[in-house]
């Protein structure tokens, strides 16, 4: 049953991914937290400030949280360190449906921060290699200095077709240049087997669903992760509501045949 009550967590390890970008490995104090699974998400409490909802990025052994520093709550859990206490409580939301996925193709469309909630996905693709079909991963980043686990990448280039983007790149960037929906057009993947999972701004969302759509991909073969405004994580708040959902609750993981009519109505 998840808890309302945060429960306090230990920092293990806290490794720098960017200036502003952290994975926080924690493990419970006493007792753990029912399991969570790829898509998921906690509310993380940095004790005396606030809390924020942030979903998982490893369960590989100990969970894994990547945090960016935005504001006084993400902040404050940038800067701890091994031996720090956190609170967390959940596994909150909906997951990648990866039984769904069984079997097919996997196309893992990431933008930014998009990328951690989409790495466990990744990390079990690896893990479990006769689960799924081919696995061609996608990424798209501001700069080359905010683009997520670069050390990861040439590991899953073993077994995975990886493509990177940047929006502005750096004297020392060789690679390409512009948004990610055009490294589609650089992937060998049969839309009509292939499962889509795409997390990032919203704004990539609407345009890399709606380039996938326009390749044959059926919306019901495409989940997206909807992280607005989420604050309580119980659906009684009310500021993740996307028309008649509740991200929260509903989420942020829904198929994109349920969210694409309503992502089309303008500040909704």
């Amino acid at each position: 049953m998840t808890t309302t009550v945060p429960v306090p967590y230990r920092v293990t390890a806290a490794t720098p991914e960017t200036a502003d970008t952290v994975s926080l490995e924690l493990e419970p104090v006493e007792r753990a937290l029912p399991a969570f699974s790829p898509g998921r998400f906690a509310m993380v409490y940095a004790f005396g400030i606030g809390e924020v909802p942030i979903s998982v990025s490893a369960l590989r052994g100990r969970l894994v949280l990547t945090v960016r520093a935005v504001g006084a709550v993400t902040g404050a859990l940038c800067r701890l360190r091994p031996g720090d206490a956190v609170g967390l409580r959940g596994p909150y939301g909906t997951g990648w449906d990866l039984d769904a996925a069984a079997g097919s193709d996997l196309l893992v469309v990431a933008g930014g921060l998009g990328l951690a909630p989409l790495r466990p996905v990744v990390q079990q693709a690896l893990d479990h290699p006769g689960r799924f079909g081919s696995l061609a991963v996608l990424v798209g980043a501001r700069s080359p200095g905010e683009l997520l686990y670069r050390a990861e990448l040439p590991q899953w280039r073993t077994a995975a077709q990886v493509e990177v983007t940047v929006d502005q790149p750096d004297p020392a960037w060789r690679g390409t240049v512009g948004v990610v929906t055009a490294l589609l057009d650089r992937i060998d993947l049969s839309l009509g087997r292939t499962r889509a999972l795409v997390c990032g701004p919203e704004v990539m969302i609407r345009h890399t669903a709606r380039a996938l759509l326009a390749r044959g991909l059926p919306a019901h073969r495409l989940q997206v992760s909807l992280e607005r405004n989420m604050r309580c994580g119980t659906g009684h708040c009310g500021h993740c509501q996307l028309g008649p959902l509740l991200l929260c609750l509903d989420g942020p993981v829904v198929g994109y045949d349920r969210t694409e009519p309503l992502l089309a109505v303008r500040e909704l």
